[in-house]
């Protein structure tokens, strides 16, 4: 893989905040944060900046890094097996081509995407812990 192990690790975390937001619940309760437990923490809100964070790290890869990330997904999600990385990052290559989503808006749009990154770095015999 091109992309550092610490690179992948770090957006799966950036990720997983942006997967456990929902939307807002109770938009005027008034209440005292403390009181109900901080559980609007988990509420998502537009001064949010987690999302704009994942977009930032993944605006950051290099191309090489971009495609090896994707290829994670598909490895991750069954799509394709450790040993055909070549060509899963090959498939990443094409569908940045083809593509008229940008790599964040398409990554961000996979539900479970950490899970899956995560997957896939198993299946390559490498870990975040």
């Amino acid at each position: 893989m091109d992309i550092a192990l610490d690179k992948v690790c770090e957006l799966i975390l950036r990720v997983r905040a942006i997967d456990v937001k929902e939307g807002i619940t109770d938009p005027a309760s008034g209440s005292n944060p403390i009181d109900d437990g901080s559980i609007d923490a988990l509420t998502a809100s537009p001064d949010d900046a987690t999302e704009d964070e994942v977009r930032d790290v993944i605006a950051g890869l290099n191309d090489d890094e971009r495609a090896d990330l994707i290829a994670l997904v598909y490895i991750g999600r069954g799509d394709m097996e450790p040993e055909e990385w070549g060509a899963a990052v090959r498939l990443a290559r094409e569908r940045e081509e083809a593509s008229s989503a940008s790599t964040a808006d398409w990554l961000i749009g996979i539900p479970n995407l950490a899970d899956l990154l995560d997957e896939g770095l198993n299946a390559m015999g490498r870990s975040c812990a």
